[in-house]
């Protein structure tokens, strides 16, 4: 079973803690805006000194007990940028760091069409099935059909996270966490709602998808409620707050991929909590503390995600309760995961991709890449499972 996820549900619209992932931190300098942001360079402790990286595990022989071969692969480069796979029906559209926009053919692996942003990426892909949006590292939005480009705007901050492209417009969530809605035809500027800005955010995908008609956004530890049609905040709803003693320890922004089924929206909050929203009433149904620096994905019983040290946790989609977690794949560099039937399946910085029981987390298969880490987290585009590589390889694998 799979979430039912953006474009399943387009908008419709009437008019000094120390962690592996604290490379995502960028310092905003001195205003809302990342236009003049300049990235941390971190060392184990402020204070100097080193940290032996911990051991991952070894990997446990697999048992085979799902029959998954690859169908195909093909090359579209490398990906050294927070890219989210976009799937509509049977296709996937994804994205390269120089700028390369790729439509394929889930089925086959056939390539649909090819185009350039004709800068490096910096966040991509958003696509509704006819349009596809990304955002090069120029703070533009580029906006393609059929493999054509249609129009490109301006944007006045850095964005990470893919565009949501939806009801004619679209949606731009930048790092600051300011919300930019676009005319689709035109690329026009039709609103932009400017929150304060944060002393730290992430440079990692945010959290921006449509719920029935309204907008929803990730907005420091919060999910806001919004109008599509004028960006109006209607609601927010809190997963984590601020605490700690200085702005790294205090950072709980939201972070992609998200769980969606119907009006409940669960999310992850960097390394400080997991929690779901019901996105009808603005509320939140619960949170629980959680170390993680990757999204989750579920259905309607279950929210599955991982921890920063590999763990790979269940929760219990009505209240919160752990159902399991499993260490098997400790400090693996984990991708957030993908519910695929009876399997959760995850990739890590090895090349693997690791399909686990949804009941216990206890492996069921192995899937071997090119060894480079797995670049996004694992889609279902039709009957194919779709994983990408830092290197530039997408691969299709279908059950047996």
């Amino acid at each position: 079973m799979n979430d039912k996820n953006n474009d399943a549900s387009p908008l419709a619209l009437s008019a000094t803690r120390w962690t592996p992932a604290l490379r995502w931190l960028v310092l905003a300098a001195g205003t809302a805006t990342l236009a003049g942001c300049a990235a941390f360079s971190w060392l184990p402790f402020v204070g100097g000194g080193t940290v032996e990286k911990p051991k991952p595990a070894e990997l446990q022989p697999s048992p085979g007990l799902l029959g998954v071969r690859q169908a195909w692969t093909l090359r579209v480069g490398e990906v050294g940028f927070p890219m989210s796979v976009s799937v509509n029906g049977a296709v996937v559209t994804l994205g390269a760091t120089d700028g390369t926009v790729s439509a394929i053919d889930s089925a086959t692996g056939r390539e649909l069409w090819r185009a350039s942003a004709r800068a490096p990426l910096a966040a991509g892909v958003g696509s509704d099935g006819r349009m596809a949006a990304v955002v090069t590292r120029a703070n533009e939005v580029v906006a393609f059909a059929d493999g054509k480009e249609l129009w490109r705007q301006k944007l006045p901050a850095l964005a990470y996270t893919a565009p949501l492209v939806a009801g004619g417009r679209v949606f731009v969530l930048a790092g600051d966490r300011s919300v930019t809605a676009l005319d689709g035809q035109s690329g026009s500027r039709l609103w932009a709602q400017q929150r304060p800005g944060e002393a730290l955010v992430l440079r990692q995908s945010g959290v921006i998808l449509a719920v029935g008609d309204t907008l929803v956004v990730g907005q420091s530890g919060r999910l806001a409620g919004m109008s599509p049609a004028n960006g109006s905040v209607r609601w927010e709803a809190p997963i984590a707050t601020p605490r700690g003693i200085n702005d790294v320890e205090r950072l709980v922004d939201l972070v992609g991929r998200v769980s969606r089924v119907e009006n409940s929206v669960c999310a992850r909050a960097f390394q400080a909590a997991v929690g779901c929203v019901d996105a009808t009433r603005g509320t939140t149904v619960w949170s629980q503390r959680s170390n993680g620096a990757e999204g989750v994905h579920g259905d309607a019983t279950h929210v599955f995600g991982t921890e920063s040290d590999g763990k790979v946790m269940a929760w219990r989609r009505d209240s919160g309760e752990r159902a399991w977690s499993t260490d098997k794949l400790a400090w693996r560099g984990l991708s957030a995961p993908l519910l695929l039937g009876r399997s959760v399946v995850v990739g890590d910085s090895f090349g693997f991709v690791h399909m686990l029981s949804r009941e216990d987390g206890s492996l069921l298969t192995r899937l071997a890449t090119d060894g480079s880490p797995i670049a996004a987290a694992p889609v279902l585009a039709g009957n194919t499972l779709v994983v990408v590589t830092r290197n530039g390889n997408v691969y299709g694998f279908i059950p047996q």
